[in-house]
């Protein structure tokens, strides 16, 4: 029993990865591959990359969609989790980042269920909506530029069906948040949903200290 939640100090870390984590070794791969990257450091971390598939299963997830692919780590992971006639559609702007994740995802055998859309994601996702494919889809994670993080959430949202989970990342965003001296526009950006998503009643609502902390919002 504890009031709040318990600081992970490099062993406690240790020891919940060596008793929980069950990374499969293409994502091993995928992960020692970005790390040392120069933007490595926007890579999920493992444990999340789990806890997405895991959520994935729970949810019986079939179609999915993700905004801001960066590597493809969280992209092998949902689609893993994926039965075989599941599809994940993934919204990115850069061949580069996302040509690293792509051998990964043939070599997982998951490819034909990852549906790549190259572009900027604001016009990705409108035209999702406006295909007809509002409320079809069964899960939803975001982790791309900060300053759209709102158009994301709205369309995304009306992506999902109703019960429908959406996974939202870096809603901490390293505890500048919670620093009030940090004006810059992606933590106000941040904290402007953070108060949004607090007062949506549209959707059921869980801020989880995992990793750069990661929201759930569950579609009523």
């Amino acid at each position: 029993m504890s009031s709040s939640t318990l600081q992970l100090n490099e062993k406690v870390q240790d020891y919940l990865l060596g008793h929980s984590l069950r990374e499969s070794t293409v994502c091993q791969q995928l992960r020692e591959e970005t790390r040392p990257m120069k933007m490595g450091m926007m890579q999920v971390s493992p444990e999340q990359g789990q806890f997405m598939a895991f959520l994935v299963e729970l949810t019986g997830t079939r179609k999915a969609v993700e905004v801001g692919t960066f590597t493809g780590y969280s992209a092998l992971c949902v689609a893993q989790a994926l039965p075989e006639e599941g599809t994940l559609v993934c919204c990115d702007v850069s061949e580069e980042w996302t040509a690293v994740g792509k051998k990964y995802w043939e070599q997982a055998g998951v490819s034909d269920q990852i549906d790549l859309r190259i572009g900027p994601a604001v016009d990705t996702l409108k035209a999702m909506c406006d295909s007809e494919e509002e409320g079809s889809f069964d899960f939803g994670f975001i982790d791309a530029d900060k300053t759209n993080y709102q158009y994301y959430y709205e369309h995304v949202l009306a992506l999902l069906r109703t019960g429908g989970l959406l996974l939202i990342d870096n809603v901490l965003w390293g505890g500048s948040v919670a620093n009030l001296d940090k004006t810059d526009k992606d933590t106000e950006a941040i904290r402007a949903l953070n108060t949004f998503l607090h007062h949506d009643d549209r959707v059921s609502l869980s801020m989880l200290p995992v990793g750069d902390g990661l929201t759930l919002a569950l579609k009523r």
